[in-house]
């Protein structure tokens, strides 16, 4: 459980982002000037969110960062788009290289897919991000970070072994990630 609790933790949706985001931005720049909105990128689609999430915690809506009722998941989804959103359209306005850009309307697909999900049935996100941040380093960077899908069976493992989803709720969660993500960016 120490492992499971370990992994979640370490690749949480935020520190995905941070990591993932930077990398592409960086990448999509073709140098270090494509680093700055990378962590634009990731403090909108990531950092915001996760600052939601523990404010709301810290009110007691939440007991903990995982949400684990999906009823209450929506104000979360809508933070998400929104942040996401005005990211794309300073970024559209600040000329972010193009596939940052693309990746944050990406990232905004996906929420749209994980909130329709979300409201007939338990998805998960953390999966999602995972599955997405791999998908866009291989699409914009290289197809060589396809090997760092292991990290996403991680991500699946870890939320199946909390018990906080199924097997079906992270395949699916990581596939919608993988789909809306690969298919924005090509």
């Amino acid at each position: 459980m120490r492992a499971a609790r370990l992994v979640t933790d370490v690749l949480q949706p935020r520190n995905a982002l941070l990591v993932g985001l930077t990398g592409l931005g960086t990448a999509a720049a073709g140098n270090w000037t494509g680093a700055p909105w990378g962590l634009f990128a990731a403090l909108c689609a990531g950092l915001v969110p996760a600052s939601y999430i523990e404010w709301e915690r810290r009110r007691g809506t939440w007991g903990d960062r995982h949400v684990v009722d999906r009823t209450q998941r929506l104000p979360i989804f809508v933070v998400i788009l929104g942040s996401v959103g005005l990211g794309a359209l300073v970024m559209v306005l600040g000329r972010a290289p193009r596939d940052i850009l693309v990746a944050m309307v990406a990232l905004w697909a996906m929420t749209v897919c994980l909130l329709a999900v979300n409201t007939v049935w338990k998805i998960s996100v953390d999966s999602a991000v995972a599955a997405s941040v791999v998908a866009m380093a291989a699409v914009v960077h290289s197809p060589w970070w396809l090997l760092a899908c292991p990290l996403v069976v991680a991500v699946c493992w870890s939320r199946i072994a909390l018990e906080y989803h199924t097997v079906a709720q992270t395949a699916a969660g990581a596939a919608c990630g993988a789909v809306t993500a690969g298919a924005w960016l090509i």
